[in-house]
């Protein structure tokens, strides 16, 4: 995949510039890059990863990409699936960073907490239920529909999706926090 490919999975998920964004497990930023480019210098982002090489990777690219128009971005050497002293979110974006996990129903009602009333919920998935040592964990959307609904999620519905080599399919969805924040 390449920054297109980045940008047309999100694209209809963030439907104005600016906001408040988290995106955990960022990594080395392919799907920053792509937030970043989206919500223009008037957002932030709290970019969260464990590995705080991989985020010092991702603060050069935005550097050499966005040179004086990048959005405010936090990097926060974190684990997400610890409570994290975050402000309330206008979105979260999870790129290939769910499928690690076995149990996400505990990380998917943390993340809800984080996110104000009316809050977006984007991921980005294989769409496959079984998984191998790269990918141990995915979740096809039929299963994400179920999983996010139980977890406090509504109107989750796909944004996009595209063929991948290596399991079939990558998809991303949106579900919404409850309320509209009046």
């Amino acid at each position: 995949m390449d920054h297109a490919d980045h940008l047309n999975l999100l694209r209809k998920g963030v439907s104005e510039p600016g906001g408040v964004w988290g995106e955990f497990g960022s990594g080395s930023g392919a799907f920053t890059l792509a937030l970043a480019e989206l919500i223009g210098p008037t957002g932030t982002i709290y970019s969260v990863d464990k590995n705080g090489g991989v985020l010092n990777e991702q603060a050069r690219a935005i550097e050499r990409r966005f040179v004086n128009h990048a959005p405010k971005i936090q990097y926060l050497t974190a684990d997400y699936t610890q409570k994290l002293d975050l402000p309330s979110l206008d979105g979260v974006l999870m790129a290939n960073a769910l499928h690690f996990q076995r149990k996400k129903d505990a990380i998917l009602r943390l993340i809800l907490d984080y996110l104000r009333p009316g809050g977006s919920f984007i991921l980005v998935e294989y769409n496959i239920n079984r998984g191998n040592p790269w990918v141990p964990h995915p979740i096809s959307f039929k299963s994400w529909e179920v999983l996010a609904q139980e977890c406090g999620y509504e109107n989750t519905r796909i944004l996009a999706s595209r063929p991948s080599s290596f399991l079939g399919e990558i998809y991303s969805a949106i579900g919404y926090k409850q309320g509209n924040g009046d």
